[in-house]
């Protein structure tokens, strides 16, 4: 199964050279982000190969029409979509399933010090995760430190 081809990207308006390929392994109730890259922003394609989860993009493009508002889509390795999460985006994911692999490239290589955040929940954001009742979230630690949208935008 052939899941990227430069050429259809292209023919699609998306022309970008990635450079480097990750693969994390999460639970169920694990949620990351909302991470960004502040002097070294990615273009990303994110799809999951095995499970599923709900995947968000928050747009912080200054001037765009969508400016500050989210959008989300469920990823599985049963529907096999795939994101496009553009340069000026940041990005999260709730894990759905009790396990999930979730495959993502990227235009820039990850540099940890330039690694920027939204708190997950921002009221200002309102993004509505999919979280069932009685689920546990599940956070890393720098995730639960991140600021608000207001605090970004100053």
């Amino acid at each position: 199964m052939e899941t990227y081809n430069y050429n259809d990207f292209k023919e699609a308006g998306i022309d970008v050279e990635f450079v480097q390929d990750n693969q994390s392994s999460s639970h169920k109730g694990v949620l990351r982000g909302l991470h960004f890259q502040i002097n070294y922003p990615q273009d990303k394609l994110v799809r999951v190969v095995n499970g599923e989860v709900f995947d968000v993009a928050v747009d912080l493009r200054e001037g765009s029409e969508t400016y500050g508002k989210w959008f989300g889509v469920v990823l599985s390795a049963e529907n096999k979509k795939q994101f496009f999460i553009p340069k000026g985006f940041a990005h999260g994911f709730l894990v759905l399933s009790e396990h999930a692999e979730f495959v993502y490239k990227c235009s820039d290589f990850y540099h940890p010090n330039d690694e920027g955040g939204l708190i997950w929940n921002d009221p200002d954001i309102g993004v509505e995760w999919p979280i069932p009742e009685g689920m546990e979230l599940s956070f890393s630690d720098k995730d639960t430190k991140w600021g608000s949208f207001k605090e970004y935008r100053k």
